[in-house]
């Protein structure tokens, strides 16, 4: 076994004491600190997922909400009062551009007329339908009870304007001089239209003023009359034909003639 000697300080040398040694910070496990982290993550966690949730709710609502509106189910004519049976609840997505009919406002839609032709599928708008009667005070009702060839090729509706005209006999609209009287005309609005006959008769009831109710009653009772379509507010109105006085170039009176009576 190998001596080693060391040498012994000398008396004017400082013996240096060794330090105590220093406690080391505790570190607390792993598992210690991520128990203290998880309720913070979590309530992040949580936050965030409420977040995206009222983001995608508030994404919803504004692109894709669903409303109920009215539509029409079936086929409805102008001037017919709407049933229960004629409208459906459908919903759509929400548009700014679409303003039909609320579903709420069913029970006050059934009974109103409509103002034009209603399709089956299409959403019922608020111009489409209308709460004014078709008679007016002061009208009469009259039925017309007309033959198919008294009546237009196009379909009679309610709320139609029409005119009726009277038709005599030609012996009896031949006036002084075997001239043609102008016919007698009457403006009348349709109110209900009947189902045809099996020979094409068919009754239409006009509404007409209380002063020509009685001259159209006549007409109908001889059956000398025919009904015609109005023209519709816009319609440009026919050119007149030019008199025959003015389309042919007159012709010169044969001399003397002029100003001689019998």
């Amino acid at each position: 076994m190998e001596n080693r000697t060391f040498p012994s300080p000398s008396p004017g040398t400082a013996t240096l004491a060794p330090e105590p040694a220093r406690a080391a910070p505790h570190t607390p496990p792993r598992t210690l600190r991520a128990r203290r982290r998880r309720p913070a993550v979590l309530a992040m966690a949580v936050a965030l997922i409420a977040a995206g949730g009222l983001g995608g709710a508030v994404l919803y609502n504004s692109t894709g909400q669903r409303i109920a509106v009215l539509a029409v189910a079936r086929d409805v004519p102008m001037g017919q009062t709407l049933t229960a049976d004629d409208l459906v609840v459908a919903r759509i997505a929400g548009d700014p551009a679409l303003r039909p009919l609320d579903a709420r406002d069913l029970g006050r839609t059934v009974g109103l007329r409509a103002t034009t032709d209603l399709r089956r599928g299409a959403l019922l708008l608020n111009a489409d339908v209308t709460a004014a009667p078709v008679v007016t005070a002061g009208q009469v009702i009259v039925g017309l009870a007309a033959k198919h060839t008294q009546l237009p090729a196009t379909r009679l509706q309610p709320g139609l304007r029409v005119i009726v005209v009277s038709t005599p006999d030609a012996s009896g609209s031949a006036g002084q001089g075997g001239t043609t009287r102008t016919p007698e005309t009457l403006p009348a609005t349709v109110v209900t239209v009947g189902k045809v006959d099996t020979d094409g008769g068919q009754v239409v009831d006009v509404a007409v003023g209380l002063a020509d109710g009685s001259r159209l009653a006549l007409w109908v009772a001889a059956g000398k009359f025919q009904v015609i379509l109005a023209a519709h507010a816009g319609d440009a109105a026919p050119s007149q034909p030019s008199s025959p006085s003015t389309s042919q170039p007159s012709q010169p009176s044969p001399s003397g003639s002029a100003g001689s009576g019998n």
